[in-house]
Protein backbone atom coordinates (compact mmCIF):
# COMPACT_ATOMS: atom_id res chain seq x y z
CA UNK A 1 0.00 0.00 0.00
CA UNK A 2 1.31 3.29 -0.77
CA UNK A 3 1.71 5.81 2.39
CA UNK A 4 4.33 7.89 1.73
CA UNK A 5 3.94 11.80 3.28
CA UNK A 6 0.32 13.17 2.36
CA UNK A 7 1.03 17.22 2.46
CA UNK A 8 -1.97 19.13 4.28
CA UNK A 9 -1.69 22.13 1.56
CA UNK A 10 -0.80 22.62 -2.21
CA UNK A 11 0.64 25.94 -3.22
CA UNK A 12 0.39 26.03 -7.67
CA UNK A 13 1.89 29.21 -9.33
CA UNK A 14 -0.74 28.29 -11.82
CA UNK A 15 -3.88 25.87 -11.69
CA UNK A 16 -6.47 24.39 -13.57
CA UNK A 17 -9.64 24.57 -11.73
CA UNK A 18 -13.37 24.21 -12.72
CA UNK A 19 -13.43 27.43 -13.71
CA UNK A 20 -10.32 28.12 -15.29
CA UNK A 21 -6.70 28.62 -15.32
CA UNK A 22 -5.93 30.52 -11.72
CA UNK A 23 -2.89 32.08 -10.55
CA UNK A 24 -1.22 31.60 -6.68
CA UNK A 25 -3.85 28.59 -5.95
CA UNK A 26 -3.57 27.50 -2.45
CA UNK A 27 -5.36 23.75 -1.73
CA UNK A 28 -5.89 22.24 1.21
CA UNK A 29 -6.39 18.29 1.76
CA UNK A 30 -8.07 16.49 4.66
CA UNK A 31 -7.89 12.67 4.38
CA UNK A 32 -7.40 12.66 1.15
CA UNK A 33 -9.72 14.76 -0.21
CA UNK A 34 -9.32 18.59 -1.46
CA UNK A 35 -10.87 20.84 2.10
CA UNK A 36 -10.39 24.55 0.88
CA UNK A 37 -9.10 26.17 -2.15
CA UNK A 38 -8.07 29.73 -2.89
CA UNK A 39 -6.23 31.41 -5.38
CA UNK A 40 -4.40 34.75 -5.03
CA UNK A 41 -2.71 33.34 -2.18
CA UNK A 42 0.42 33.15 -0.97
CA UNK A 43 2.38 29.77 -0.14
CA UNK A 44 2.63 29.15 3.70
CA UNK A 45 4.83 27.52 5.86
CA UNK A 46 5.11 23.69 4.79
CA UNK A 47 3.27 23.32 1.50
CA UNK A 48 4.06 21.37 -0.89
CA UNK A 49 4.81 24.27 -4.01
CA UNK A 50 4.30 23.70 -7.53
CA UNK A 51 4.57 25.29 -10.76
CA UNK A 52 2.09 23.91 -12.69
CA UNK A 53 -1.29 22.08 -11.54
CA UNK A 54 -4.40 19.79 -12.78
CA UNK A 55 -6.40 17.19 -11.91
CA UNK A 56 -5.78 13.58 -12.71
CA UNK A 57 -7.03 12.31 -15.16
CA UNK A 58 -9.89 9.60 -14.88
CA UNK A 59 -9.80 6.20 -17.43
CA UNK A 60 -13.20 4.77 -17.75
CA UNK A 61 -12.14 1.56 -19.62
CA UNK A 62 -9.67 -1.05 -19.04
CA UNK A 63 -9.19 -4.77 -18.93
CA UNK A 64 -5.95 -4.96 -16.96
CA UNK A 65 -4.78 -8.14 -17.46
CA UNK A 66 -4.47 -7.28 -20.86
CA UNK A 67 -1.66 -5.52 -20.83
CA UNK A 68 0.68 -8.95 -20.60
CA UNK A 69 -0.67 -9.46 -24.01
CA UNK A 70 0.72 -6.53 -25.55
CA UNK A 71 2.52 -6.35 -28.47
CA UNK A 72 2.06 -10.25 -28.77
CA UNK A 73 -0.98 -9.91 -31.42
CA UNK A 74 0.66 -7.62 -34.31
CA UNK A 75 0.92 -10.87 -36.86
CA UNK A 76 -1.59 -10.69 -39.82
CA UNK A 77 -3.12 -13.93 -41.73
CA UNK A 78 -3.22 -14.50 -45.42
CA UNK A 79 -6.98 -13.34 -44.60
CA UNK A 80 -6.11 -10.62 -42.67
CA UNK A 81 -6.58 -9.92 -39.42
CA UNK A 82 -9.57 -8.30 -37.23
CA UNK A 83 -11.11 -7.23 -33.67
CA UNK A 84 -12.42 -10.92 -34.07
CA UNK A 85 -9.35 -12.69 -34.76
CA UNK A 86 -7.81 -10.69 -32.18
CA UNK A 87 -10.11 -11.90 -29.54
CA UNK A 88 -9.59 -15.48 -30.27
CA UNK A 89 -6.14 -14.87 -29.40
CA UNK A 90 -6.89 -12.94 -26.51
CA UNK A 91 -8.86 -15.40 -25.15
CA UNK A 92 -5.83 -18.21 -25.49
CA UNK A 93 -4.15 -16.05 -23.21
CA UNK A 94 -6.88 -15.92 -20.66
CA UNK A 95 -7.23 -19.12 -20.30
CA UNK A 96 -3.04 -18.99 -18.71
CA UNK A 97 -4.00 -16.80 -16.12
CA UNK A 98 -3.87 -17.59 -12.36
CA UNK A 99 -4.62 -15.20 -9.65
CA UNK A 100 -1.41 -13.87 -8.93
CA UNK A 101 -0.19 -13.81 -12.40
CA UNK A 102 -3.64 -11.26 -12.41
CA UNK A 103 -3.04 -9.27 -9.65
CA UNK A 104 0.98 -8.47 -10.42
CA UNK A 105 -0.34 -7.48 -14.11
CA UNK A 106 -2.58 -5.40 -13.14
CA UNK A 107 -0.28 -3.61 -11.45
CA UNK A 108 1.90 -3.44 -13.94
CA UNK A 109 -0.82 -1.58 -15.37
CA UNK A 110 -1.78 0.68 -13.01
CA UNK A 111 1.68 1.94 -11.97
CA UNK A 112 1.83 2.62 -15.88
CA UNK A 113 -1.06 4.38 -15.73
CA UNK A 114 -0.33 7.11 -13.32
CA UNK A 115 2.71 8.11 -13.78
CA UNK A 116 1.38 8.85 -17.26
CA UNK A 117 -1.72 10.82 -15.77
CA UNK A 118 -4.26 8.53 -15.16
CA UNK A 119 -5.45 8.49 -11.13
CA UNK A 120 -8.67 6.50 -11.36
CA UNK A 121 -9.39 3.66 -13.34
CA UNK A 122 -12.35 1.63 -14.06
CA UNK A 123 -11.65 -1.65 -14.11
CA UNK A 124 -13.73 -3.83 -16.79
CA UNK A 125 -13.75 -7.26 -15.50
CA UNK A 126 -15.05 -10.13 -16.96
CA UNK A 127 -12.20 -12.70 -15.75
CA UNK A 128 -13.76 -14.28 -12.88
CA UNK A 129 -13.47 -18.20 -12.51
CA UNK A 130 -10.54 -20.40 -13.14
CA UNK A 131 -9.88 -22.04 -15.69
CA UNK A 132 -12.54 -25.25 -16.01
CA UNK A 133 -15.19 -22.48 -15.87
CA UNK A 134 -15.58 -23.47 -12.45
CA UNK A 135 -16.16 -20.33 -9.33
CA UNK A 136 -13.22 -20.17 -6.87
CA UNK A 137 -13.75 -20.69 -3.74
CA UNK A 138 -14.30 -17.15 -3.21
CA UNK A 139 -16.45 -16.20 -5.82
CA UNK A 140 -14.72 -12.76 -5.68
CA UNK A 141 -10.91 -14.20 -5.42
CA UNK A 142 -10.19 -11.68 -9.43
CA UNK A 143 -12.06 -8.53 -8.16
CA UNK A 144 -10.10 -9.49 -4.90
CA UNK A 145 -6.69 -9.47 -6.62
CA UNK A 146 -7.71 -6.70 -8.99
CA UNK A 147 -8.00 -4.61 -5.69
CA UNK A 148 -4.93 -5.68 -4.25
CA UNK A 149 -3.21 -4.17 -7.24
CA UNK A 150 -5.09 -0.71 -6.60
CA UNK A 151 -3.66 -1.04 -2.99
CA UNK A 152 -0.24 -1.85 -3.96
CA UNK A 153 -0.55 1.27 -6.58
CA UNK A 154 -2.87 3.95 -4.93
CA UNK A 155 -4.71 4.19 -8.10
CA UNK A 156 -8.36 5.15 -7.07
CA UNK A 157 -10.40 1.97 -8.82
CA UNK A 158 -13.94 2.30 -9.90
CA UNK A 159 -14.64 -1.64 -10.45
CA UNK A 160 -16.91 -2.91 -12.75
CA UNK A 161 -17.35 -7.04 -12.97
CA UNK A 162 -18.79 -8.22 -16.18
CA UNK A 163 -21.37 -10.03 -16.32
CA UNK A 164 -21.33 -12.48 -19.07
CA UNK A 165 -23.57 -15.21 -20.64
CA UNK A 166 -24.14 -15.60 -24.21
CA UNK A 167 -21.71 -15.72 -27.27
CA UNK A 168 -23.91 -13.79 -29.60
CA UNK A 169 -27.50 -11.78 -29.88
CA UNK A 170 -30.34 -13.82 -28.97
CA UNK A 171 -28.47 -15.94 -25.84
CA UNK A 172 -26.82 -17.94 -27.94
CA UNK A 173 -24.84 -20.25 -25.69
CA UNK A 174 -21.58 -19.40 -24.68
CA UNK A 175 -18.33 -21.20 -26.31
CA UNK A 176 -15.95 -22.77 -24.46
CA UNK A 177 -13.06 -20.45 -24.73
CA UNK A 178 -15.87 -18.09 -22.81
CA UNK A 179 -15.84 -20.14 -19.59
CA UNK A 180 -14.05 -18.28 -17.01
CA UNK A 181 -16.32 -15.35 -18.39
CA UNK A 182 -19.52 -16.81 -17.77
CA UNK A 183 -22.38 -16.29 -14.66
CA UNK A 184 -25.78 -16.50 -14.69
CA UNK A 185 -27.53 -13.84 -13.04
CA UNK A 186 -27.63 -15.23 -9.44
CA UNK A 187 -24.33 -15.82 -9.89
CA UNK A 188 -23.81 -12.35 -10.52
CA UNK A 189 -25.35 -10.91 -7.60
CA UNK A 190 -23.07 -13.20 -5.35
CA UNK A 191 -20.17 -11.66 -7.14
CA UNK A 192 -21.39 -8.53 -6.73
CA UNK A 193 -21.11 -8.92 -2.67
CA UNK A 194 -17.52 -10.71 -2.70
CA UNK A 195 -16.77 -7.28 -5.01
CA UNK A 196 -18.15 -5.41 -2.26
CA UNK A 197 -16.09 -6.95 0.29
CA UNK A 198 -13.11 -6.59 -1.39
CA UNK A 199 -13.32 -2.79 -2.06
CA UNK A 200 -14.24 -2.39 1.38
CA UNK A 201 -9.95 -1.42 2.48
CA UNK A 202 -9.40 1.18 -0.20
CA UNK A 203 -10.19 4.31 0.40
CA UNK A 204 -12.72 5.86 -2.09
CA UNK A 205 -13.54 2.86 -4.26
CA UNK A 206 -16.36 2.51 -6.03
CA UNK A 207 -18.29 -0.29 -7.31
CA UNK A 208 -20.69 -0.13 -10.38
CA UNK A 209 -21.20 -3.21 -12.69
CA UNK A 210 -21.13 -3.76 -16.48
CA UNK A 211 -23.06 -6.18 -18.75
CA UNK A 212 -21.00 -6.97 -20.89
CA UNK A 213 -22.37 -6.35 -24.39
CA UNK A 214 -25.74 -7.04 -25.88
CA UNK A 215 -23.99 -9.81 -27.45
CA UNK A 216 -24.22 -11.64 -24.39
CA UNK A 217 -26.45 -10.34 -22.18
CA UNK A 218 -30.29 -10.88 -23.24
CA UNK A 219 -33.03 -8.15 -22.62
CA UNK A 220 -34.32 -10.36 -19.51
CA UNK A 221 -30.94 -10.42 -18.10
CA UNK A 222 -30.47 -6.68 -18.63
CA UNK A 223 -33.42 -5.94 -16.45
CA UNK A 224 -32.71 -8.19 -13.66
CA UNK A 225 -29.55 -6.65 -13.37
CA UNK A 226 -29.74 -3.23 -13.16
CA UNK A 227 -31.33 -3.11 -9.25
CA UNK A 228 -28.51 -4.98 -8.24
CA UNK A 229 -26.11 -2.10 -7.66
CA UNK A 230 -27.07 1.69 -7.77
CA UNK A 231 -23.21 2.69 -9.37
CA UNK A 232 -21.97 2.98 -12.89
CA UNK A 233 -23.15 0.80 -15.13
CA UNK A 234 -20.81 0.19 -18.33
CA UNK A 235 -21.34 -1.70 -21.43
CA UNK A 236 -19.55 -2.00 -24.84
CA UNK A 237 -21.53 -1.18 -27.80
CA UNK A 238 -21.68 -0.47 -31.47
CA UNK A 239 -17.51 -1.67 -31.56
CA UNK A 240 -17.80 -3.23 -34.82
CA UNK A 241 -19.36 -3.16 -38.48
CA UNK A 242 -20.06 -6.65 -37.71
CA UNK A 243 -21.56 -6.56 -34.34
CA UNK A 244 -24.02 -3.92 -35.58
CA UNK A 245 -25.03 -6.11 -38.54
CA UNK A 246 -25.63 -9.23 -36.50
CA UNK A 247 -27.83 -6.86 -34.02
CA UNK A 248 -29.92 -5.88 -36.69
CA UNK A 249 -30.47 -9.70 -38.08
CA UNK A 250 -31.66 -10.35 -34.32
CA UNK A 251 -33.91 -7.57 -33.79
CA UNK A 252 -34.59 -5.47 -36.76
CA UNK A 253 -32.22 -2.84 -34.57
CA UNK A 254 -28.86 -1.36 -34.14
CA UNK A 255 -27.19 -1.93 -30.70
CA UNK A 256 -27.73 2.12 -29.48
CA UNK A 257 -31.04 2.16 -30.91
CA UNK A 258 -31.89 -1.59 -28.93
CA UNK A 259 -30.44 -0.26 -25.96
CA UNK A 260 -32.52 2.74 -25.79
CA UNK A 261 -35.86 1.13 -26.69
CA UNK A 262 -35.26 -1.56 -24.29
CA UNK A 263 -33.07 0.31 -21.07
CA UNK A 264 -33.70 3.38 -18.91
CA UNK A 265 -30.14 4.77 -20.18
CA UNK A 266 -29.25 7.59 -18.23
CA UNK A 267 -26.14 9.61 -16.63
CA UNK A 268 -25.17 6.56 -14.63
CA UNK A 269 -24.07 4.72 -17.80
CA UNK A 270 -20.81 4.79 -20.00
CA UNK A 271 -21.50 3.63 -23.72
CA UNK A 272 -18.05 2.18 -24.59
CA UNK A 273 -16.96 2.80 -28.08
CA UNK A 274 -20.06 3.40 -29.63
CA UNK A 275 -18.02 3.77 -32.63
CA UNK A 276 -20.48 2.70 -35.40
CA UNK A 277 -23.97 5.20 -34.76
CA UNK A 278 -26.35 7.39 -36.65
CA UNK A 279 -26.98 10.39 -36.55
CA UNK A 280 -30.15 9.69 -34.59
CA UNK A 281 -28.41 6.95 -32.27
CA UNK A 282 -25.65 10.23 -31.27
CA UNK A 283 -28.30 12.16 -30.26
CA UNK A 284 -30.25 9.84 -28.13
CA UNK A 285 -26.65 9.63 -26.00
CA UNK A 286 -26.76 12.64 -26.08
CA UNK A 287 -30.29 13.60 -24.71
CA UNK A 288 -29.68 10.88 -21.98
CA UNK A 289 -26.55 12.20 -20.66
CA UNK A 290 -24.55 8.89 -20.68
CA UNK A 291 -20.90 9.03 -21.39
CA UNK A 292 -19.29 8.07 -24.32
CA UNK A 293 -16.63 5.89 -23.45
CA UNK A 294 -13.40 6.73 -26.00
CA UNK A 295 -10.26 4.61 -26.22
CA UNK A 296 -8.74 5.92 -28.92
CA UNK A 297 -5.17 3.86 -28.76
CA UNK A 298 -6.89 0.65 -28.97
CA UNK A 299 -9.84 1.56 -31.40
CA UNK A 300 -6.52 1.96 -33.77
CA UNK A 301 -5.04 -1.34 -33.38
CA UNK A 302 -7.58 -3.24 -33.36
CA UNK A 303 -9.21 -1.58 -36.75
CA UNK A 304 -12.78 -1.11 -34.81
CA UNK A 305 -13.30 3.03 -36.61
CA UNK A 306 -13.48 6.30 -35.64
CA UNK A 307 -16.39 7.76 -33.18
CA UNK A 308 -18.07 10.83 -34.59
CA UNK A 309 -16.67 12.84 -32.40
CA UNK A 310 -16.91 16.27 -33.83
CA UNK A 311 -20.51 16.06 -34.34
CA UNK A 312 -20.81 14.77 -30.49
CA UNK A 313 -18.38 17.86 -29.46
CA UNK A 314 -20.99 20.04 -31.35
CA UNK A 315 -23.68 18.70 -29.52
CA UNK A 316 -22.74 18.87 -26.25
CA UNK A 317 -21.71 15.30 -25.68
CA UNK A 318 -20.54 13.92 -22.55
CA UNK A 319 -16.86 11.58 -23.13
CA UNK A 320 -13.97 10.19 -21.67
CA UNK A 321 -11.17 8.00 -22.80
CA UNK A 322 -9.95 4.29 -21.39
CA UNK A 323 -6.84 2.99 -22.38
CA UNK A 324 -9.15 -0.31 -22.87
CA UNK A 325 -6.66 -3.23 -23.96
CA UNK A 326 -3.87 -1.36 -22.30
CA UNK A 327 -1.22 -2.08 -25.22
CA UNK A 328 0.11 1.22 -24.87
CA UNK A 329 -0.53 3.38 -21.51
CA UNK A 330 -0.63 6.82 -22.43
CA UNK A 331 -2.59 9.36 -21.17
CA UNK A 332 -1.62 12.37 -23.40
CA UNK A 333 -1.63 9.98 -26.46
CA UNK A 334 -5.34 9.10 -26.04
CA UNK A 335 -6.40 12.90 -26.08
CA UNK A 336 -3.64 12.82 -28.88
CA UNK A 337 -5.28 10.46 -31.03
CA UNK A 338 -8.78 11.57 -30.43
CA UNK A 339 -8.40 14.82 -32.21
CA UNK A 340 -6.06 13.32 -34.50
CA UNK A 341 -8.08 10.76 -35.96
CA UNK A 342 -10.87 13.82 -36.59
CA UNK A 343 -8.32 15.91 -38.37
CA UNK A 344 -7.84 12.79 -40.72
CA UNK A 345 -11.42 12.42 -41.27
CA UNK A 346 -12.35 15.52 -41.82
CA UNK A 347 -8.94 16.95 -43.24
CA UNK A 348 -8.48 20.02 -40.67
CA UNK A 349 -7.19 20.90 -37.86
CA UNK A 350 -8.96 22.01 -34.50
CA UNK A 351 -11.57 20.10 -35.17
CA UNK A 352 -13.38 19.16 -31.38
CA UNK A 353 -12.70 22.73 -29.55
CA UNK A 354 -16.15 24.53 -30.01
CA UNK A 355 -14.77 28.45 -30.18
CA UNK A 356 -11.67 30.16 -29.25
CA UNK A 357 -12.51 30.00 -25.47
CA UNK A 358 -10.71 27.01 -25.22
CA UNK A 359 -7.66 25.25 -26.65
CA UNK A 360 -7.97 22.43 -28.39
CA UNK A 361 -5.61 20.44 -25.23
CA UNK A 362 -7.66 22.04 -22.77
CA UNK A 363 -11.14 21.25 -24.76
CA UNK A 364 -10.22 17.78 -24.94
CA UNK A 365 -8.47 17.09 -21.09
CA UNK A 366 -11.75 19.25 -19.35
CA UNK A 367 -13.77 17.26 -21.01
CA UNK A 368 -11.75 13.78 -20.14
CA UNK A 369 -11.74 14.93 -16.75
CA UNK A 370 -15.73 15.36 -16.55
CA UNK A 371 -16.82 12.82 -18.38
CA UNK A 372 -14.60 10.06 -16.88
CA UNK A 373 -15.63 11.08 -13.35
CA UNK A 374 -19.12 11.12 -14.28
CA UNK A 375 -18.78 7.12 -15.37
CA UNK A 376 -17.16 6.20 -12.64
CA UNK A 377 -19.44 7.57 -10.08
CA UNK A 378 -16.69 10.38 -9.06
CA UNK A 379 -16.07 14.18 -8.30
CA UNK A 380 -14.00 15.96 -10.96
CA UNK A 381 -11.50 18.24 -11.07
CA UNK A 382 -10.11 20.12 -8.44
CA UNK A 383 -13.46 21.30 -6.18
CA UNK A 384 -14.20 20.78 -2.53
CA UNK A 385 -14.87 17.65 -1.86
CA UNK A 386 -12.94 15.56 -4.73
CA UNK A 387 -10.25 13.46 -4.35
CA UNK A 388 -7.37 15.44 -4.07
CA UNK A 389 -5.81 13.77 -7.36
CA UNK A 390 -3.01 15.93 -8.92
CA UNK A 391 -0.76 16.14 -11.43
CA UNK A 392 2.28 18.69 -11.35
CA UNK A 393 3.62 19.35 -14.75
CA UNK A 394 7.31 20.23 -15.07
CA UNK A 395 7.94 24.05 -16.51
CA UNK A 396 11.83 23.03 -17.12
CA UNK A 397 10.48 20.16 -19.92
CA UNK A 398 11.52 21.60 -23.74
CA UNK A 399 7.42 21.23 -24.63
CA UNK A 400 6.41 23.36 -21.49
CA UNK A 401 9.23 25.94 -21.37
CA UNK A 402 8.00 29.79 -21.52
CA UNK A 403 3.99 28.67 -21.37
CA UNK A 404 1.49 29.38 -19.30
CA UNK A 405 -2.49 28.37 -19.45
CA UNK A 406 -4.02 26.55 -22.08
CA UNK A 407 -0.77 26.37 -23.95
CA UNK A 408 0.40 23.81 -21.19
CA UNK A 409 -1.96 21.39 -22.09
CA UNK A 410 -1.33 21.70 -25.67
CA UNK A 411 2.01 21.23 -25.48
CA UNK A 412 1.79 18.25 -23.39
CA UNK A 413 -0.75 16.93 -25.30
CA UNK A 414 0.51 17.63 -28.76
CA UNK A 415 4.23 18.23 -28.49
CA UNK A 416 5.77 16.52 -25.61
CA UNK A 417 6.85 12.85 -24.46
CA UNK A 418 8.33 11.64 -21.55
CA UNK A 419 9.16 13.74 -18.55
CA UNK A 420 6.52 16.92 -19.05
CA UNK A 421 4.65 14.58 -16.11
CA UNK A 422 6.65 15.33 -12.96
CA UNK A 423 4.53 13.77 -9.74
CA UNK A 424 1.41 12.44 -9.33
CA UNK A 425 -0.13 12.27 -6.00
CA UNK A 426 -3.10 10.55 -5.36
CA UNK A 427 -5.87 10.65 -2.89
CA UNK A 428 -3.25 13.63 -0.96
CA UNK A 429 -0.83 10.70 -1.53
CA UNK A 430 2.40 11.09 -3.64
CA UNK A 431 2.67 8.12 -5.85
CA UNK A 432 5.17 9.34 -8.48
CA UNK A 433 7.86 11.31 -8.37
CA UNK A 434 10.56 12.71 -11.01
CA UNK A 435 8.20 10.73 -13.62
CA UNK A 436 8.77 7.37 -11.58
CA UNK A 437 6.31 5.30 -9.64
CA UNK A 438 7.30 4.85 -6.25
CA UNK A 439 7.39 1.04 -6.00
CA UNK A 440 8.48 1.05 -10.01
CA UNK A 441 11.24 -1.86 -9.36
CA UNK A 442 9.05 -4.36 -6.77
CA UNK A 443 6.10 -3.92 -8.98
CA UNK A 444 7.84 -4.37 -12.30
CA UNK A 445 10.00 -6.90 -10.93
CA UNK A 446 6.67 -9.21 -10.03
CA UNK A 447 5.07 -8.46 -13.12
CA UNK A 448 8.26 -9.87 -14.97
CA UNK A 449 8.15 -12.96 -13.05
CA UNK A 450 4.65 -13.26 -12.86
CA UNK A 451 4.57 -13.06 -17.13
CA UNK A 452 7.45 -15.57 -17.63
CA UNK A 453 5.69 -18.34 -15.62
CA UNK A 454 2.39 -17.19 -18.27
CA UNK A 455 4.32 -17.27 -21.64
CA UNK A 456 7.04 -19.65 -20.68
Amino acid sequence: MIDPRSPAAFHAEQALLPQGWARDVRLQVSQGRISAISSGQPAQAGDERLPILVPGLPNLHSHAFQRGMAGLTEIGGGDGDSFWSWRELMYRFLAHLHPEAVEAIAAQAYMEMLESGFTRVGEFHYLHHQADGQPYAERAEMSARIAAAAAQTGIGLTLLPVFYAHADFGGAPPNPAQRRLIHDVDGFAQLLDGARHALATLPDAVLGFAPHSLRAVTGEELAALLPLNAGPVHIHIAEQVREVDACVAWSGQRPVQWLYAHAPVDARWCLVHATHITDDERASIVASQAVAGLCPITEANLGDGLFPMQAFAREGGRFGVGSDSNVLIDAAEELRLLEYGQRLTLRGRNMLAPDATRSSGRYLYEGAVNGGAQALGVAAGLQVGASADLLALDPLHPALVGRSGDALLDSWIFAARNGALRAVWRHGRQVVADGRHLQRDAITARFAQALRGVLG
